[in-house]
């Protein structure tokens, strides 16, 4: 009886699904980057790592760190260059992978009307850009290979989704964002559009992060959301067809509107030593353009958690540390 009884108490526990674990993830959802976090969560693979996420959408990565940083979300996904602004501040950010990298996905819209024809006749005119963002990088990285500075222009700091209305109404001469809003703004601007290609100005990295305090926290948690991105990232790269599906389904757009683009992203879950080395670059770029307070060069070993990484996919890191 006392074998009996143990062996229907052992059954009726082992049957018992344990409790998921709730996490809200900050993510830009309508950019292409955040696709292994949207195969993640349509194809159960959070699920199956015992984690309810929550996506918070935002149009962009600096939005979506800043939620991260505000505590509205566990964490969050952004590119560098909001990653570098957030460290420089004081902001106790720690990156716990990349997850997509590309250097094909910026570009900058001119008005034709505006005499804006070549890069050079940039000088001088009405720049929208969002500030703080890797679109803003690239416009100064743009202007620099023309020899040219931020002080030549006016810059007018937009969010991503307003840039086109902007353009074409007149309030500014140029703008310089990302895919999808680059698409978009050159069917706005149409014949009078002038179309600037920024590729190979900069490698876009996009970054998972949360606080310093969260990932020491919650080792077990990143261990569980790394394992899922790891398989979505595969699909990702692996079946672009289903991938660009269910991607554009989040982003509300076309999937054929991805395919172009689609060879050249880099889908993977890693940390490479060149992070840091960009991360160190970008900032140099912050203290020349004195865009915050003096704070020096941080040491962004710092704000990188190998933990998750190292447990996960060690073959993946390449972090001197």
């Amino acid at each position: 009886m006392l074998v009996i009884a143990g062996y229907l108490w052992n059954f009726r526990n082992s049957t018992i699904p344990a409790p998921m674990e709730s996490l809200t993830l900050a993510t830009n959802t309508v950019y292409a980057g955040s696709c292994p976090i949207f195969v993640a969560q349509e194809n159960g693979y959070f699920t199956q790592q015992g984690l309810q996420v929550n996506i918070l959408p935002f149009t962009n990565g600096k939005d979506a760190l800043a939620a991260t940083l505000q505590g509205k979300a566990q964490l969050g996904v952004s590119a560098d260059i909001p990653v570098v602004f957030s460290v420089m501040r004081g902001q106790p950010v720690s990156i716990v992978a990349t997850i997509f990298s590309t250097t094909k996905d910026y570009g900058i819209v001119g008005r034709l009307d505006r005499n804006v024809t070549t890069p050079a006749s940039l000088r001088g005119k009405r720049i929208g850009a969002t500030l703080g963002t890797s679109g803003h990088f690239v416009l100064d990285a743009f202007l620099n290979r023309q020899k040219m500075s931020a002080s030549d222009v006016t810059l007018v700091d937009l969010k991503p989704e307003e840039l086109g209305a902007a353009l074409i109404k007149g309030d500014v001469d140029a703008v310089s964002t990302w895919e999808p809003f680059v698409d978009v703004i050159k069917q706005q601007a149409g014949a009078n559009g002038a179309n600037f290609s920024t590729d190979g100005v900069y490698n876009a990295t996009y970054n998972l992060s949360g606080t310093r305090e969260y990932t020491v926290d919650h080792k077990e948690t990143i261990k569980k959301v790394l394992r899922a991105l790891i398989s979505g990232a595969q699909f990702c790269q692996n079946m672009p067809e289903l991938a660009q599906r269910i991607t554009a389904k989040v982003m509300k757009i076309e999937a054929t509107s991805l395919r172009p683009l689609w060879p050249s992203y880099h889908f993977d879950i890693s940390l490479d030593q060149s992070l840091l080395l960009a991360l160190e670059d970008e900032s140099r770029w912050v203290i020349k353009n004195k865009l915050v307070a003096p704070s020096g060069m941080p040491n962004y070993l710092n704000n990188v958690d190998l933990d998750g990484m190292l447990a996960v996919q060690p073959g993946s890191v390449t972090v001197i540390h």
